[in-house]
Order: structure tokens, then sequence, then C-alpha cells
């Protein structure tokens, strides 16, 4: 039956409305009481029938622990999974405001793009997704450790916006050396990218000083970035990183130079053509040019040779020299020798460079940039590693022997990221 058309019904704000009929709440009335009277069914929730489906996923955040306290600035979020199909990492501070990071590509931590606050509390929220869509959470709070008055610096060779040779090692030192137990930690907070992608990796040259290649000459032209996130993070002895640093920089046309003692020439080539063969005057036999391959480390268009300390009275002399390019750090160089140039494609003559006459010292230095590599062969001394930045003057395997983590081969370089082995 119908209602008297002044009775009530609920209003949009809770109220009762004059007019309304009670056809919808008879009907809604009904269908509650069978529902009450069922029997064998589940009932509604509410009534203490089926309860809301779980995710069959979980997780649990195994680092930093649930309240800890002096938690290294340089702390990644690492959790465990069970059943999830998807993973996402949240971390906020304690006013809410979110920290932005990366997972990693294995899916089991989650890395802040820079140091945390020191002595700030955090929490980090992990939410999985299982293969129903159903979503589970965990949640950790943990609080940084106050700012640490012992730190190592990490500094580059490179400054950003540098244009280099295709032969430039990156360079990072440290103001204090990393004990052996720590180097593969800091090496995975070392990361390079590289546009187009190149395969590449590090190597520890002392405690203090650690360097990267790719596994073949850089791309001409190549954009390459890399960061050194060692903010916060612990490197021994109550040592603490000093600071994030990011580098970025290009590398220039292939400019390569290869000397052969045989014929006493060099061939420059550039970006794969041949450009010059110049004459060249090698170190005499009691003062012979290393073989090897190196790069131009630095360049002065006028310097002085000094030699008056050296042991033998016979390579003791002071001369002043134009276009000069250092090669090694025992002091060979590419440069001008004018007095020599009756002697170059003929006659070893030097105390260990390599001559070129006036006009081609000259061409050469406004060709080249710092990391050019240049290749002496059959000469009567071999390049010791080390002198110089000799990462060429080794094979690939051979270099990366010296690296802190076990190198992997990329399996995806179409990621721009040639160091995947040491990329959290």
């Amino acid at each position: 039956m119908r209602a008297d058309r002044n009775a009530l019904m609920p209003g949009a704000h809770g109220r009762w409305r004059a007019g309304a009929r009670l056809l919808v709440p008879a009907v809604l009335a009904g269908a509650l009481a069978l529902s009450g009277c069922s029997k064998g069914g589940d009932g509604p929730a509410w009534q203490g029938g089926r309860p809301t489906p779980t995710a069959k996923a979980s997780a649990t955040i195994t680092t930093p622990a649930a309240d800890a306290k002096d938690v290294p600035a340089s702390t990644e979020i690492v959790f465990t999974t069970k059943d999830a199909t998807n993973s996402t990492v949240e971390l906020k501070d304690a006013s809410g405001k979110a920290v932005e990071g990366t997972l990693s590509k294995d899916g089991k931590s989650w890395l802040p793009n820079g140091a945390l606050k020191y002595g700030t509390t955090y929490t980090a929220t992990v939410n999985v997704t299982d293969s129903d869509g159903k979503t589970a959470t965990a949640t950790n709070t943990f609080t940084t450790m106050a700012k640490p008055s012992n730190v190592n610096r990490a500094t580059s060779f490179l400054g950003d916006g540098a244009v280099v040779g295709v032969g430039m090692p990156l360079i990072v030192k440290f103001n204090k050396a990393v004990p052996q137990d720590y180097r593969d930690d800091v090496q995975r907070r070392l990361t390079v990218k590289s546009d187009p992608p190149q395969e590449g990796g590090w190597r520890w040259i002392s405690p203090t000083e650690v360097h990267f290649r790719p596994k073949v000459f850089w791309k001409a032209n190549s954009k390459i970035s890399y960061r050194m996130q060692l903010g916060g993070l612990p490197m021994g002895n109550n040592v603490y990183g000093s600071s994030d640093v990011t580098v970025d920089i290009k590398t220039g046309s292939a400019f390569i130079m290869s000397v052969d003692n045989k014929t006493k020439q060099m061939t420059v080539t550039k970006d794969g053509q041949v450009i010059k063969t110049l004459p060249v005057s090698l170190g005499k036999p009691s003062t012979p040019s290393s073989s090897g391959t190196t790069v131009v480390m630095e360049k002065f268009k006028k310097t002085t040779f000094d030699t008056r300390d050296d042991p033998d009275p016979a390579n003791r002399y002071v001369t002043d020299i134009d276009w000069a390019q250092r090669l090694t750090y025992g002091g060979e160089f590419i440069h001008a020798a004018p007095w020599s140039e009756g002697k170059q494609g003929r006659e070893n003559v030097s105390h260990g460079c390599v001559n070129v006459s006036e006009a081609m010292g000259e061409w050469l230095f406004n060709q080249t940039r710092i990391g050019d590599p240049i290749t002496v062969k059959n000469t009567e001394r071999k390049l010791q590693n080390g002198n110089g930045w000799t990462d060429w003057n080794m094979s690939w395997d051979e270099f990366i022997k010296g690296s802190a983590i076990p190198y992997e081969e990329p399996s995806d370089e179409s990621s721009g990221d040639p160091t995947p082995a040491t990329t959290p």
C-alpha cells in the first residue's frame, strides 16, 4: 500500500522530509528479513558472516629494523616479500614529507635519491600486491644518526661540463683510505650512465682511488653521468661518507694516436679515419720510451723540464718546452722538439718523450683533449701499470679483476646503465 503523503523518509543530510514514499524502504525491509531467516549461506559480514578477503601477498622490512636508532643516513630500505606480483616503497619524515628514491632491479631494496637528514625520524612503508590485485603493507619507523664528525670526502677529477677524450677514465679520489672490507659497499654507491649505453666497470687503483673505464673506448660524442652517493655511508673505523656528488661530462671526437718505433711515425685517426702521419723521435737506447697505451693527462703550451735531481748526470738538464702533453707520472710527454727535427722519423734521441716538430707539436696540441689515447709499440721498455692513467694498458679481464664486486655482464644495455653489477 502507499504511505500517506505526509510520511517522512531520510533526506540528503540525515533529516526527514515530507511527501516521500515508503515503497523503497519496504522492499529493503523484506530483503533484510529474508537474509535474516536464511539457513546455510553466509550472512552479511556485519552479522558475523564472510570476512573481507585478505591479500595472499605479504612483506617484511628487514633494514632498518623497526624503531631502530642511529641509522646511517645512507640507509637503504631492504625487505622480503611472499606471493607478491608488485612492490612499491614509500618513505616519509615525521611531517609527512615524502622522500624520492629508486627500487632496485631485483625488487628487494629501495634507495633514497640522496642521503637522509641526520637526527631525523622516518617511516618506511612497503606495499605489495598479489595476483588477485589485493594489497598488503609493512611499516617500520626509524631514526637516523647524528651528523658524524669523522668523514671521508670523495672528489672527482673531472668537473661538470668537461669534454674529454674517448680514453678518459672516470677518477674518484678519497681523502682517507677506504678499508678493503668496505670497498664493495662504496662501489655499490658509484653509478655510471651513458648515452649511448656502453658496458664498463670499476677498478681500485689504491685504497684512496678508484677508476671506471668502458670495456672499449668510449663512443665519440657520448653523454656520461656518474654519481657518488656516499653521504652518511659507513666506511670503517667510525668514518662516514661526506656527501653525494654527481658529475655530467661528454666525450668529443674519437681522436687516437699510435706510434711505431719501427717506422718512427705517428698515425693519427679521428672518428676512424687517418687524418695525419708525422715523423717522431723516441727515447734513445739509454732512456727508451715506454711501449703501451696511456692517455693525455695534462697539457702545457709552455713549460720547463728540470731534471737536475736525476741520479744520472747525463740525464740532468733544464730545457724550455713548447706544446707539452703529459703521458706518464714518470715524465714522458708528447712535445715539440725543434732541436731533433733532423732526427725525427730516422733516429731516437729523446730522454723517453715523443718528439715532434714545432709545427706538428702545435697542431697536435690544438687537436687533443685530456683523455685522448696514445699507444706506443716496439720500444725496449714496457709501460708500467700505475705510471699514469694506464687503465687501457691492460686487457678488460685484467682491469676488472680490480673491482671490489664480481663483475656481471649486462643483460640489457638499453637501460643506459653500463654498470648493472654495481648499481643499487
